[in-house]
């Protein structure tokens, strides 16, 4: 699973390799420990153009489905198994048209040793940005007027898959990890051949994971309300 992460840039600094063609107002600050209903920066085709426009945009991570009565849905939806998404209600509209890419910095899983979970960072080895797959969708609050930019909440999931390697001996989940080159192919939303593009994601995760690094940090981490450069730190787990 992925439970928390990290963003420690912001715009064009994180995403310049996916070639973004609009970045939305009010992208949230960086942040050393991203958690459930946080908000941060997704890239998207947005579909409704010719060609379809890239989009980086300010979505609350929990996927809040178009049906659901209220957004507290979307706390127990931060995760997405990728291999059971046809057959889940929840994501099966979305991984049809609004798929997209999370930018990270690295992200944060915990080990459990002789009883005690010991919280790892996991990160690109080279300090380049790490995509994740995710879905998304939009909400109408309809309790708000027409006219207010709150009606509208846009809200996203991370989805998973068996770990691989030195991963699985961490957790036995991993973030399904996106390579920059697949990022226009898992995007597109005018693609009819969406198992084939999972499959494909499927299969290409490990090759992004087999570059990752990881180090264990303190365990402050644990606790939502720290957020500093500090907590990705390496430190001496013995």
């Amino acid at each position: 699973m992925c439970g928390r992460f990290v963003v420690a840039n912001v715009g064009s600094e994180l995403v310049g390799v996916l070639r973004v063609d609009l970045e939305g107002d009010d992208l949230p600050e960086p942040s050393y420990n991203v958690a459930p209903t946080d908000r941060v920066a997704i890239v998207l085709d947005s579909g409704k153009t010719e060609p379809p426009t890239r989009r980086l945009e300010p979505a609350r991570w929990g996927l809040v489905p178009a049906w659901a009565k209220d957004p507290s849905i979307g706390a127990r939806a931060f995760n997405a198994r990728a291999e059971d998404l046809e057959d889940k209600p929840m994501f099966r509209r979305a991984l049809d048209k609004r798929r997209a890419v999370v930018p990270a910095t690295g992200y944060y899983e915990w080990k459990t040793v002789d009883g005690e979970k010991i919280p790892h960072f996991i990160h690109p080895a080279g300090g380049e940005p790490l995509f994740f797959a995710g879905l998304y969708e939009w909400w109408k609050d309809a309790s708000k007027a027409d006219d207010d930019p709150a009606r509208w909440l846009l809200s996203f999931t991370i989805l998973t898959r068996d770990s691989i390697g030195h991963l699985g001996s961490i957790h036995d989940r991993m973030p399904l990890f996106i390579d920059h080159d697949f990022a226009d192919a898992w995007l597109d939303p005018t693609a009819d051949n969406v198992r084939d593009i999972l499959d494909a994601a499927i299969d290409a995760a490990p090759s992004v994971a087999e570059t990752l690094d990881d180090h264990v940090v303190s365990k402050a981490v644990g606790n939502v309300r720290n957020d500093s450069p500090e907590l990705i730190e390496p430190i001496d787990a013995r």
